[in-house]
């Protein structure tokens, strides 16, 4: 479990949250606690993430011929995961919703409807739709600014208790959502319509 507060690249991207606050005379779970948190639909998300990482690595020592395969395959597991990722967002979520902004290896930034309090812990679920990520982690509110603006007061928590898979996951999603982001804008300064 990842409890130290590294600091990793975050990058700008809407997202869902669902916070509530932490109890403070409960102790932070341990990895084997806050797995058994986690909903049934995320329990599923997270176990076909694994197999799928499994399979993908051992699959890279195919041969080009083998790549249609591959690509076919990747295929069949992106429409498992969005069928995943629908059923999740369906069911009722712990906490209130946020708006989130920016998040990262280390912690998010987002918007709250409700001011939270520096220093306090919550328990946060996050839903990272295009990157297919749903994560169930602790964090504590580092910065919330004490005016509301339009949509919220202006947040941010760092992780403080998360699992190491998850981490994984968020830096993977925060790089591979820049690079789009980066395409994207190349294109636009290309072909300026």
């Amino acid at each position: 479990m990842n409890s130290q507060s590294n600091s990793y690249f975050s990058v700008a991207h809407g997202f869902a949250a669902y916070l509530s606050p932490w109890p403070k005379e409960q102790p932070l779970p341990n990895d084997h606690e806050l797995r058994s948190m986690l909903p049934l639909g995320m329990q599923l998300i997270s176990e076909v993430k694994a197999m799928e990482a499994d399979c993908l690595l051992q699959l890279r020592h195919l041969d080009d011929e083998a790549r249609t395969v591959v690509d076919y395959l990747k295929l069949q597991s992106r429409k498992i995961d969005l069928v995943l990722q629908h059923v999740l967002e369906q069911q009722p979520h712990e906490g209130e919703r946020c708006n989130g902004l920016h998040f990262g290896g280390s912690g998010i930034h987002l918007q709250s409807p409700t001011k939270l309090v520096p220093g306090e812990r919550y328990r946060i679920t996050l839903h990272i739709r295009e990157a297919l990520i749903a994560i169930l982690c602790i964090g504590e509110c580092t910065r919330c600014d004490d005016e509301a603006s339009e949509g919220g007061f202006d947040c941010e928590l760092s992780f403080i208790q998360i699992l190491d898979e998850d981490v994984e996951q968020l830096v993977k999603a925060s790089l591979n959502i820049q690079q789009k982001q980066l395409q994207q804008r190349k294109k636009q300064q290309q072909d300026p319509s």
